[in-house]
């Protein structure tokens, strides 16, 4: 018996955990499904962001998958009047900076009603190497087809053949929601009529049919409703899930061309994202002046200041090695840049008066770095190891932690930002995650439950960090047993399927990227409604992955209070210093003894 070919199917239109409002699918879980159906490749297009792009590019290409990365945008007019659909992909990396630059201005130019949006006018200068999707029923196009609106479809018709000549695509799709079937025919229509290609997609957003109702949760947890609220939008279908390609295939097996071109559409996106290169930035030097020149320079000249206070005592020889050795590690590593922007960074706090850590972590260990100022830490006096710092056998960045005034710290991140260029100066996104208490609050209110039935199972979970369900099922047997109504068996249930997924972004504590290029040559920028500091649209880890460098600029509150401190001594008459301050106080140690 011969089995019936199937023409192969490739997903273009999928939403991640990442598109945070409407997206269930874990990456990891994604990635194994799509390699064990041996799918030669899948897109991601979240919604309005880049968040997941490195994350899914990796897992991907470990996997044997070739990744293509997109983004689902709302396109609207100048004067703000409507907002469309569309689908872009990256073919090369010419499409991925213009996706990057269009995402970026989408969120610091576009933002209405508190969703990014791209002008149609910025679309002109940020189309090469990118692939476009129509949207299907809720792009411009759809919605003329389904209006009846000639004019208006000739209109659009005209903006996107001119924009994307020989790289539009009309998006048809086959979820059961009202309209489709009115628009496929229309759709099929126009395509015979003007000879535009097709493609199926099925705007994914779970894995499996089953998903759809902890989908529908997740939906109603982002935008305030109950799930038994009639007044909420229902705009999604259980067969958003991942299809197989026999599936799509039953699905059009009249449009053996929508299918066929998705493959030809991922034949076409070749991305070749590059990890592991570290992009320093580069030291402002004076002209002719380089970077391994000035940092020996100004390490040098700090030892010899630190040496000439010192005592006869002090070994000066062990010093101008271990100096001499540390510089020679950092130069063959190229680090140069690095030690000479912290140290400038820091110096500029210190002349304005904003209080600085003397130094902790594996960088106290450095003497190049006591010597420029970055410590205030004789390494070698407490027989610190420069080695945990910066070790050529085991290549990575170096990474200081330096601690300032709580008061004081923004003002610092806005001398870097001056000095180095704004649009290469940025916070880095972090993301917060549904955890156990709170996917069980969540969850419990969506399924209409009162507060304080929910409360109370939530405190049952037990009180200790980054704990799951599962592990307080395990651990609290009075939780385990009010599992036995059924209503508390439907939230847990309910709650572990959401439990971990990416809920909302946030801005990491301390961390800065400074980029040698502007940041969207790298990553997408992202701000909250009403504006703010933007953050990179990756977090610390992907920031890393893709070479750019985290300095850490860490606001501590025992800063603070020791200099206000000070401050009240000195108005006293009291001459206190406290980067003098004796290590080996009698009375302070007898006041610790006495635990008061």
């Amino acid at each position: 018996m011969n089995t019936p070919h199937v023409p192969p199917f490739v997903h273009l239109r999928l939403h991640t955990e990442y598109s945070i409002s409407d997206g269930l699918l874990r990456i990891p879980e994604l990635m194994e499904e799509t390699a064990r159906r041996k799918t030669p490749a899948v897109a991601v297009t979240d919604l309005n962001n880049l968040f997941a792009a490195v994350k899914f590019y990796g897992a991907a290409l470990e996997r044997g998958v070739k990744p293509i990365i997109g983004c689902e945008l709302h396109v609207g007019a100048a004067d703000g009047a409507g907002a469309d659909e569309i689908v872009l992909l990256c073919a090369d990396a010419r499409g991925y900076h213009n996706l990057t630059r269009l995402v970026t201005r989408a969120y610091l130019e576009g933002q209405e009603h508190d969703t990014p949006h791209v002008r149609r006018e910025w679309l002109a200068d940020c189309r090469d190497g990118l692939i476009a999707l129509s949207g299907g029923m809720l792009g411009d196009v759809g919605k003329a087809l389904l209006g009846d609106d000639r004019r208006r479809l000739d209109q659009v018709l005209a903006f996107w053949g001119e924009l994307f000549d020989g790289r539009y695509y009309l998006e048809l799709q086959s979820t059961r929601r009202a309209g489709e079937k009115e628009y496929i025919e229309s759709a099929l229509a126009l395509a015979r009529r003007t000879g535009l290609p097709v493609v199926a997609t099925n705007d994914v957003r779970f894995l499996r049919r089953r998903d759809f109702d902890s989908h529908e949760a997740k939906v109603c947890i982002g935008q305030g409703y109950t799930l038994a609220d009639k007044r909420r939008p229902r705009q999604y279908s259980p067969e958003q899930y991942l299809k197989s390609a026999p599936e799509m295939a039953s699905l059009f097996d009249g449009v053996p061309s929508a299918l066929e071109n998705t493959l030809e559409i991922a034949t076409r996106c070749t991305l070749d994202l590059r990890f592991g290169k570290t992009l320093l930035p580069e030291f402002p030097l004076a002209q002719g002046v380089g970077a391994a020149e000035q940092i020996t320079a100004a390490a040098e000249n700090g030892l010899a200041a630190i040496l000439a206070g010192a005592g006869a005592s002090l070994h000066r020889e062990t010093y101008r090695k271990r100096l001499a050795s540390e510089l020679a590690i950092i130069r063959d590593m190229g680090y140069e840049s690095y030690f000479l922007i912290v140290a400038d960074f820091i110096a500029w706090a210190k002349r304005e008066g904003i209080p600085v850590g003397p130094g902790r972590g594996s960088g106290a260990g450095s003497l190049v770095a006591y010597a420029l100022g970055i410590t205030e830490l004789d390494p070698i006096r407490y027989e610190l190891l420069f080695e945990r710092f910066l070790n050529p056998e085991r290549v990575s960045m170096p990474d200081f932690d330096v601690d300032f005034c709580i008061e004081g710290r923004d003002r610092v991140i806005q001398y870097v930002a001056e000095r180095y260029g704004r649009d290469r100066v940025s916070q880095i996104i972090t993301f917060g995650s549904l955890g156990a208490k709170a996917a069980v609050r969540d969850v419990g209110r969506v399924l209409g439950h009162p507060y304080g039935f929910v409360d109370r199972i939530a405190k049952l979970i037990p009180n200790r960090l980054n704990i799951t369900l599962k592990e307080a099922l395990a651990e609290s047997e009075e939780l385990r047993r009010s599992c036995e109504d059924d209503d508390v068996g439907q939230i847990m249930d309910a709650a572990q399927k959401l439990e971990g997924l990416a809920r909302n972004p946030g801005k990491h504590a301390g961390g800065v990227v400074i980029s040698p290029t502007p940041m969207e040559d790298y990553t997408a920028l992202y701000c909250e409604p009403g504006g703010g500091n933007a953050v990179t649209h990756f977090d610390m880890k992907d920031v890393e992955k893709i070479g750019l460098v985290k300095f850490d600029f860490l606001g501590l509150k025992t800063l603070t209070i020791i200099a206000k401190a000070v401050a009240q001594l000195r108005a006293r008459g009291a001459d206190v210093d406290i980067e003098r301050i004796a290590l080996d106080d009698p009375a302070v140690y007898r006041l610790l003894q006495r635990g008061d």
